[in-house]
């Protein structure tokens, strides 16, 4: 991974995104969502992540996040092995009408790869920008919650139910354990 793309300074909180390679849309099934968002609250809970903010789409994830524990690298790099595996186990599963397709994907990405023996789910790293000031936090939060609207898959930030955005509103939940930032 490039230095550029590493996170250095542990107290700060970043804007990151994980990508899935070719921009495959895996994240219009439940299953693979369901894996995700249990992974990132495991991830909360067991090493001290701290997601401010968050929203999958179908081929990408888009998350506001720091950490008390763990170094935020080790987290994500855990968290994108774990869910590659579990990603890969669904898919397996019946009633995935698009298995041989994704396998061949994935496999085709870990053939180019020197890491990956055989399927690479997630794009290289994580392109963590840091939020240092109040301006960028904020236009890094309005840009996550206004990605579905920007996609045309809803009108209201708060329709899109893989998002933080129903966190907050009043009383609002979401699947993913959040640390609200105002």
């Amino acid at each position: 991974m490039s230095e550029r793309y590493k996170v250095k300074d542990q107290e700060e909180n970043y804007f990151i995104t994980m990508t899935v390679v070719d921009w495959i849309d895996l994240f219009t099934r439940d299953r693979y969502i369901h894996i995700l968002e249990d992974s990132i609250n495991y991830c909360v809970k067991e090493k001290g992540l701290i997601v401010f903010a968050y929203v999958i789409m179908p081929s990408h994830v888009h998350m506001i996040v720091g950490t008390q524990k763990i170094d935020l690298n080790d987290i994500i790099r855990d968290l994108k092995k774990f869910t590659s595996k579990a990603f890969i186990e669904a898919i397996n599963e019946v009633g995935e009408s698009r298995s041989e397709w994704l396998l061949n994907k994935f496999a085709f990405h870990a053939k180019k790869s020197k890491r990956h023996s055989n399927y690479k789910v997630w794009k290289d790293g994580f392109h963590p920008k840091i939020m240092d000031r109040t301006k960028k936090l904020e236009a890094a939060f309005n840009y996550i919650h206004y990605n579905p609207i920007a996609a045309g898959y809803v009108k209201n930030e708060e329709d899109w139910v893989h998002s933080s955005a129903t966190a907050y509103l009043e009383n609002g939940k979401c699947p993913i354990e959040i640390s609200k930032w105002y």
